[in-house]
């Protein structure tokens, strides 16, 4: 208990000389009788001070980068967050203008056509029992789809419905080498049948041998009894070459079709048949021919082509060539 007591004693003898000496420190000011005492210590206690500091400061700077680092880390997160958010915008508006376009191409080639169609979105290519070239839509029986029914898009001939099922099909594209069309030209409307041939361009025989047709020309479907398989006036596609059938009855030609069967998106399933075959009108504008520039004269041919017929012709005058004199 008298240490107690003794050390309590110290303790408050101690506070009050503190207290007298800040007293006396405040009322000096810069003539403080503490000031070299204070001076003393800053020499004595500065170097210890710096020394620790020198030791801290790696350590608070570590903490200081780690902290940075991880508040850094956050912002670079919340920025890649916002670009991807940004280019998914971006992705979604572009499929959407092109869905767009694409389902205006369609609702105009049904609308000359006179097609009554089924749109539907391509969800599946290619078909689980086998090899052919084909495609799954979301369309089905309870959409009003049967077997043999036309599918166009926005282009032309896509292909027709061979299975279906109450919520999906499958179509056979004009590509597959077991696809047949009949055919009819441009104009002339020579007839004929295509076939697919895979990757490459459809195979048509003209069944007149001595059909005039040449690269460019184009062809539409035939069209079936009933609308089924094919309805007429279908696009179909571009002549690119006319092979060479000496003495055959028919004439073969290669088609470049104007639907690209690697990117179908939507797509429509003619449900009825146009009540009149549509003819050429649901071709697209044939292109302008690009006129040939006429070659080049000489100035001389072209002063004696513009001098009247019945004119004389002017012989050159010699040029003057200076004298001595």
């Amino acid at each position: 208990m008298r240490d107690t007591r003794e050390s309590r004693l110290l303790l408050i003898l101690l506070v009050a000389v503190a207290f007298a000496l800040i007293t006396v420190d405040i009322k000096g000011g810069e003539s403080s009788p503490l000031n070299g005492a204070r001076r003393t210590a800053a020499d004595l206690f500065g170097p210890v001070e710096r020394g620790a500091a020198g030791a801290v400061d790696p350590i608070a700077r570590t903490v200081r980068a780690i902290r940075d680092s991880g508040t850094e880390q956050q912002r670079l997160d919340r920025i890649g967050a916002e670009n991807t958010e940004l280019r998914q915008k971006l992705a979604s508006s572009d499929a959407a203008t092109g869905r767009t376009k694409q389902l205006d191409d369609l609702l105009r080639t049904a609308g000359t056509g006179g097609y009554t169609i089924k749109a539907a979105q391509v969800i599946a290519i290619g078909a689980a029992q086998g090899f052919s070239w084909t495609i799954t839509i979301d369309a089905g029986s309870d959409d009003g789809l049967q077997r043999d029914m036309t599918v166009i898009n926005g282009a032309g001939l896509v292909g027709r419905v061979t299975t279906v099922a109450p919520t999906t099909a499958t179509v056979l594209l004009a590509t597959d080498p077991g696809f047949t069309a009949g055919t009819r030209m441009e104009g002339s409307g020579e007839i004929g049948f295509a076939t697919g041939q895979g990757q490459g361009p459809l195979k048509v025989q003209l069944l007149n041998g001595k059909a005039q047709v040449k690269p460019g020309d184009r062809m539409v479907t035939f069209g079936s009894q009933s609308g089924r398989p094919f309805v007429p006036g279908v696009p179909v596609g571009t002549v690119t070459q006319v092979e060479a059938t000496p003495g055959e009855l028919t004439k073969t030609v290669l088609v470049q079709p104007f639907v690209s069967f690697t990117s179908l998106d939507l797509i429509g399933v003619v449900v009825v048949p146009p009540r009149a075959d549509p003819r050429d009108s649901v071709l697209p504008p044939s292109p302008s021919p690009v006129p040939t520039p006429a070659p080049a004269q000489p100035p001389a041919a072209a002063a004696v082509a513009a001098q009247p017929s019945g004119a004389p012709q002017q012989p050159a005058q010699p040029s003057a060539s200076p004298t001595g004199n």
